[in-house]
């Protein structure tokens, strides 16, 4: 139990900082290029912006869903990958369909994932409000 613990543990610190990077790198490009978001076709320009951080985070919950599916693969719980991606997929989304699953000497995983997947899901969501409420704010002023 304490090996899938720490297990887990180190895989959600690790899906959680590849997150809080790519929000990162998308808030220093919107540091960038915000004035010039906020002038001109503005509903155009959030449409496009919004577009390209919703896909930014969706890189980096797909990025998530990997190191899941590797972790799932060197432990010996898939033979293929696109299993251990499909698991990883519908553990993380908290779907949960249980027609594919994990030996019961790893099971906890199944739950820290899930627990992973509302982290990350919330983190982007956290990210793309505020996002929104800023462009937004701004273009008002202009």
């Amino acid at each position: 139990m304490l090996s899938q613990l720490l297990l887990g543990s180190a895989l959600v610190c690790a899906t959680i900082i590849v997150e809080v990077s790519f929000i990162g790198m998308a808030s220093a490009a919107l540091s960038r290029v915000g004035n010039r978001l906020t002038t001109g076709r503005k509903l155009m320009k959030f449409m496009l912006a919004l577009l390209a951080v919703v896909l930014w985070m969706l890189a980096a919950i797909s990025i998530g869903v990997w190191i899941w599916a590797s972790a799932f693969l060197v432990l010996g719980q898939f033979q293929e990958l696109e299993t251990a991606l499909y698991f990883s997929v519908v553990s993380m989304t908290t779907l949960g369909y249980g027609d594919i699953v994990i030996g019961k000497e790893w099971r906890l995983l199944s739950g820290l994932i899930a627990a992973n997947g509302l982290i990350l899901f919330s983190l982007a969501t956290a990210f793309f409000i505020e996002f929104i409420s800023r462009l937004r704010a701004a273009q008002t002023e202009q």
